[in-house]
């Protein structure tokens, strides 16, 4: 690390940012702290302020941090970002690290083990928290197979849907396991069954299954 760091802490709990910032004010590599408790609010602090670091929650009230994360490097490619979160799921785990997080940390974890965490990755290691698989970090690099038309046309996240839809997991299960609401997935079927050319969630599995997903 060269001098010091701007750090954006986001999260929707006032408590949780105001701590994390109180632990990071004091180390002498951060220079600055930034909070943010939306997505909206992330991009526009992180792109306009030119954060170095990113400390990230999943659930966000105007959207989803991994997508966020996503949307974050895509304009900052050098920021670093390590997701703080009560989701103990190695899935949303792999879906962080395949969005270009370089950490996963439960915010139950030690306060001390979380600054810790944070510089480590921005450093440029990947950290995870002792509960989350280390073979993630075999998942996460891999680069994605070639997938037939009008598959190669999904986004990433219709790609993770339709393979838990293949899977036969319903609404709930598949929202609870990629971190949004089962609104938010509902809402994202009906694009998804016409790029598909399907007109259910039946059709749209089996043709998933052909595909090769959710094996």
């Amino acid at each position: 690390m060269n001098g010091a760091l701007r750090v954006l802490v986001v999260d929707d709990h006032p408590v949780v940012r105001r701590g994390l910032r109180a632990m990071l004010t004091g180390e002498h590599w951060v220079g600055e702290v930034l909070e943010a408790d939306t997505v909206a609010a992330a991009m526009r602090a992180a792109v306009a302020g030119e954060v170095d670091l990113v400390a990230m929650d999943v659930a966000l009230p105007d959207g989803d941090g991994i997508d966020a994360t996503l949307r974050i490097l895509r304009a900052r490619p050098d920021t670093k970002v390590l997701i703080l979160t009560m989701a103990d799921d190695e899935d949303i785990a792999a879906r962080a690290l395949r969005a270009g997080a370089r950490g996963y940390v439960l915010k139950l974890t030690d306060p001390e083990t979380v600054v810790d965490a944070l510089r480590a990755v921005a450093a440029g290691s990947i950290v995870l928290g002792p509960s989350i698989g280390s073979a993630l970090l075999t998942a996460a690099s891999r680069e994605p197979a070639t997938l037939p038309p009008p598959f190669d046309q999904l986004t990433v996240r219709e790609r993770q849907i339709i393979t838990l839809l293949a899977k036969g997991d319903s609404n709930a299960r598949i929202a609870r396991q990629l971190g949004v609401s089962e609104k938010t997935i509902r809402n994202q079927l009906t694009p998804l069954y016409t790029k598909l050319g399907v007109t259910d969630r039946v059709q749209a599995a089996l043709r998933a299954r052909d595909a090769g997903f959710g094996e």
